[in-house]
């Protein structure tokens, strides 16, 4: 969640104070309360906080200018210990002197017990965080050692927990000391200048340059420098890699938010996931699995983790990855997984999907999995991430970096990634399921275009969104893959537009849900192509009746040439035709488009929407 930056830069430019409002600005989109900076500047530490956004501390900082400095730390809180006020906003200070300056994300769970100890020794606290325990203890630790790297080092092997810390001391100009146990860190390198950061659009507008940081690990970064040992003081060596997007698409573009541009780009989305998984020949490789093909060909099981909306593309995947391998499927709520005792072994394929990669419930249930013996890929959209690299692989999605808080392309992406699995497994297990996989391959390659051609026919779903705003409740309905595309559809009302929605299967209409139609009740139905086998059309039409008879308004999503929706439907919204299981791509384009435009009708902050966050790294 929280929003993480240091810097160390040269003498000769003592800007770290813009460096850090500028990639705490770019980090706004995981979601905060309250923000904060701390710069050592002569002798001393320099600290501004200030609850609320990001424009409150620039407003106190415009009002109270700081001193130039060559290194700070900056941070964007999401509250759990203590609400969101100026003494709890981070960073916090330690020890009597304030010399030392310390900014967290995540959560001390023992912060009580140390707590209890502190005050014992006489400790003042001046906020109700469990950060401010990390702080003295850190203070305490660095008036033992006199090295804030093996101060750092002994106050981590003291805390429990999922933390990512970052610290400076007024003594150690030029010097920012990070750790990191189950919460995001990445090091940004440049020339001259480095970066922390827990995403690495903190630091994208300086360089693309950056390295991981694993798990339980200490950064000590110098202008000229970056050193990294583990939390038992064993030197360690961090991974390079580049970044593969810029600064300008994380930029709007012109668009009225950011959540209206991913929607736009979800074609390029989807295309780039697609892109380089074929070869000449057309059989699926993939090259970063890096897991031997004969173990994959021999499992007898998968099981999709996931929360969310991710969840969700998994679900509508499980359709699809059973039809392609005959090889059965679930589908599990990450945070669940763990404690429902689940029955994996070496056999089992556990598939996390996560945008960010640092999900904490997702990221439990991967090291249950490997626990019980489990091969286990990740999804993600984020390089270095920590899901992938507790993962034996990744499959990575290239949606480029979602800032939008409800997630657009990153769920198509993940969608598309799946599909890519699930016909990988079906081409290893051969027979007629491989060739199957090469044909579906190129009806997914068509698909980009599609949803293009489809996004540019959204006037009228705009409309009508503009039309619902003053709306108090809206209902979902699909079946087969268009079941999960319904309450994905649902799920984003919820989130950016506060409209009480609920996705149904159409099926279970008569069992219960068909008692909150009333006249007027607004219902979208997702209606599966008329070539779905098992006749799922005409059931889902029925039911288009069935609630049609009952008052409700009937808003039909329908693939282009199927008239049979027409006398039942108040509205019919087409979308390209395409393979039964493919569709999913396409439908819930429309849903997304008609969130996003209601949201805006309503004057709501479309890309933050409140009380969530993008990035969820406390379970």
């Amino acid at each position: 969640m929280c929003g993480i930056v240091g810097y160390v830069g040269p003498d000769s430019n003592q800007r770290a104070l813009d460096v850090i409002v500028e990639g705490l600005s770019r980090l706004e989109y995981r979601g905060y309360d309250s923000a904060g900076v701390a710069l050592v500047a002569d002798g001393e530490i320099a600290w501004r906080k200030k609850a609320g956004k990001l424009a409150n501390l620039r407003s106190d900082i415009e009002a109270h200018p700081m001193p130039p400095s060559t290194t700070g730390i900056g941070h964007t809180r999401w509250a759990t210990h203590g609400g969101p006020t100026d003494q709890n906003a981070h960073p916090h200070l330690g020890g009597e002197d304030d010399k030392v300056a310390l900014i967290h994300n995540g959560i001390v769970e023992n912060f009580h017990v140390l707590k209890t100890e502190l005050l014992a020794e006489g400790v003042t606290f001046r906020s109700e965080t469990d950060t401010e325990v990390a702080a003295q203890l850190l203070a305490r630790a660095y008036g033992e050692t006199g090295d804030l790297t093996e101060a750092m080092r002994v106050v981590c092997n003291r805390l429990e927990g999922a933390f990512t810390l970052l610290a400076v001391h007024a003594d150690l100009p030029g010097t920012v000391v990070a750790a990191r146990r189950n919460s995001p860190l990445v090091i940004g390198l440049g020339d001259g200048e480095n970066f922390l950061g827990s995403d690495v659009a903190a630091f994208i507008g300086h360089t693309k340059s950056a390295m991981e940081v694993d798990q339980d690990q200490i950064v000590t970064i110098t202008k000229d420098s970056v050193d990294v040992v583990g939390f038992d003081g064993t030197p360690a060596e961090g991974k390079r890699f580049e970044v593969t997007w810029d600064a300008a698409q994380a930029e709007k573009g012109g668009h009225s938010s950011f959540m209206v541009k991913e929607i736009l780009e979800q074609p390029a989305a989807i295309n780039d996931t697609l892109l380089g998984r074929t070869n000449e020949a057309g059989e699926l490789v993939l090259d970063e699995m890096r897991i031997d093909p004969a173990r994959l060909a021999a499992i007898d099981e998968i099981v999709i983790v996931a929360c969310g909306t991710a969840f969700y593309s998994g679900l509508t995947a499980k359709y699809a990855i059973e039809h392609w391998t005959r090889i059965p499927c679930a589908v599990e709520l990450a945070h669940e997984f763990r404690y429902c005792d689940p029955v994996v072994d070496e056999r089992t394929l556990v598939v996390s999907i996560s945008q960010s990669g640092e999900t904490m419930d997702t990221l439990m249930a991967v090291k249950h999995a490997r626990e019980l013996g489990a091969l286990t890929i990740s999804i993600c959209n984020t390089h270095g991430a920590t899901i992938p690299r507790e993962s034996d692989a990744a499959l990575y999605t290239h949606a480029g970096p979602e800032i939008a808080v409800a997630s657009t392309k990153a769920f198509t992406a993940q969608i598309a990634a799946c599909y890519v699995l699930g016909l990988y497994l079906a081409q290893l297990r051969g027979g007629s399921q491989a060739e199957a996989a090469q044909q579906v391959m190129r009806e997914l390659h068509e698909v980009p275009a599609k949803v293009d051609t489809l996004l540019g026919s959204m006037d009228r779903v705009r409309e009508i969104a503009r039309f619902m705003a003053d709306t108090r409740s809206v209902l979902f309905l699909g079946r087969h893959v268009g079941y999960p595309i319904a309450l994905e559809g649902a799920l984003k009302l919820k989130e950016i537009a506060y409209i009480h929605a609920e996705g149904f299967a159409a099926g279970e209409l008569k069992h219960g849900p068909i008692a909150l139609i009333e006249p007027g009740q607004p219902v979208f139905i997702v209606v599966p192509s008329p070539s779905t086998p098992h006749n799922l059309h005409d059931k889902v039409v029925s039911n288009i009746q069935e609630i049609r008879a009952r008052g409700a308004r009937t808003l039909v999503i329908a693939e282009e040439g199927d008239e049979s929706v027409v006398p039942f439907a108040d509205e019919v919204i087409r979308v390209p035709a395409t393979s039964p299981l493919l569709a999913p791509l396409l439908t819930i384009v429309p849903l997304q488009v008609f969130a996003a435009e209601l949201a805006a009708a309503k004057g709501l902050d479309v890309d933050q929407p409140r009380n969530l966050a993008k990035s969820v790294t406390v379970e």
